[in-house]
């Protein structure tokens, strides 16, 4: 097959499942070509059936911005017929399925079809399909795309909930490529960060409010009373300042370290004991899930699609959303025990697996297919 990936080309969870997901498309032979306005954070090598298209937008004058729905529709449609494309998926309600119709609208002019496929990724319903300046092209695009994938049971759910679709939903899981996250022996890198022996905490994110990095910071600060640690914050974002005004405010300078945006992540938590994932909202948690293949057990929140991922008392705890106390609780309970600890990493292990490319990737390649066939037979 000939697909076109439309995605936000950023560090957050859309960008990154879309751009693996077209990497592991490549290798299974489709030729894929990604259309946005920046290549993405993770297609940072050359791969055979990969292709990139920027998206430029004019700056004229008359706009106060930049006209980017115009251009990456413009884009697209050429795209779509000089590469010959047979599917185009786009990832993110907003504006990409929106302009996905209007990109099927222009070629049908020139009767050529071309099927959709919109994955809803979490925040464009929850927050931004949410707004009332939004919802009604949110929900229209929804309708109006070919086929369309959720990726937790929580955001199926809670899209129906929220707009009334007609279409029906599939939820096809973010997934883990082993390759690249599994745990290894970086031993001389740890010691570097716990000179001493103490347990690595970890968080990654790209540090908005939804995230409450800050809970990250108070949960650590109740685990170092009892346990010597270090926390490894790995990201950037607007919360970015008021985080580091928090640890001068608690003396945790000297333990916790911002590393920044970092493309090697595995390597960070191949060293880690314990990832916190204390989010308000989460459709599903990749971070965590990259966390869990590499052995790292998680104490979360318990809302969205994290449940389907971290199985409480099992991989990890879940706990509400602001339950400081109990997330310190739990991870104090966790790294106090090496039999337990290795029990969870396991388990954590185990889980992770049901998650691996070489099990998601059917399942997208079927579903191309099957929306592709449905159109040529109503076309």
């Amino acid at each position: 097959m000939k697909i076109g990936i439309v995605c936000y080309p950023t560090y957050g969870g859309s960008g990154v499942l879309a751009t693996e997901l077209g990497k592991g498309l490549a290798r299974n032979g489709h030729q894929v070509h990604f259309i946005t306005y920046r290549q993405p954070a993770r297609l940072t090598t050359f791969q055979e059936n990969v292709f990139y298209h920027e998206v430029r937008s004019a700056d004229y004058p008359l706009f106060e911005y930049p006209p980017y729905d115009t251009a990456l529709a413009s884009k697209l449609v050429d795209v779509v017929k000089y590469e010959k494309l047979d599917i185009l998926h786009v990832h993110y309600a907003i504006p990409h399925a929106a302009v996905a119709y209007m990109v099927k609208k222009i070629l049908l002019q020139e009767n050529h079809y071309i099927p959709v496929v919109t994955t809803l990724h979490g925040t464009d319903i929850t927050l931004v399909g949410n707004n009332k300046a939004f919802s009604p092209v949110v929900a229209f695009s929804i309708n109006k795309s070919d086929g369309v994938t959720a990726v937790s049971e929580s955001l199926k759910q809670q899209t129906y909930d929220t707009f009334k679709i007609k279409n029906d939903i599939k939820v096809i899981y973010n997934f883990i490529d082993f390759e690249r996250f599994r745990k290894t022996n970086k031993d001389h890198f740890k010691k570097a960060i716990a000179p001493n022996g103490e347990r690595i905490l970890v968080h990654t994110s790209n540090f908005r409010k939804v995230k409450r990095v800050e809970d990250v910071i108070h949960v650590f600060k109740k685990v170092q009373d009892k346990i010597p640690s270090k926390l490894l914050l790995i990201g950037d974002g607007p919360e970015r300042q008021s985080l580091e005004e928090l640890c001068r405010q608690l003396n945790l300078c000297d333990e916790i370290r911002f590393l920044g945006k970092q493309d090697a992540v595995e390597e960070l938590l191949a060293i880690s004991d314990l990832f916190i994932m204390p989010s308000a909202s989460e459709s599903f948690g990749l971070a965590a899930l990259e966390a869990m293949a590499c052995e790292v057990p998680v104490i979360s929140s318990n809302i969205g699609g994290l449940p389907e991922v971290n199985i409480n008392n099992q991989t990890g705890f879940l706990s509400d959303v602001g339950n400081v106390n109990e997330m310190a609780a739990n991870a104090i309970k966790i790294l106090s025990d090496e039999n337990l600890l290795a029990k969870f990493r396991a388990n954590a292990l185990a889980q992770a697996k049901r998650f691996d490319i070489d099990n998601i990737l059917p399942q997208y390649e079927n579903y191309y297919q099957h929306i592709i066939d449905t159109c040529v037979k109503a076309v």
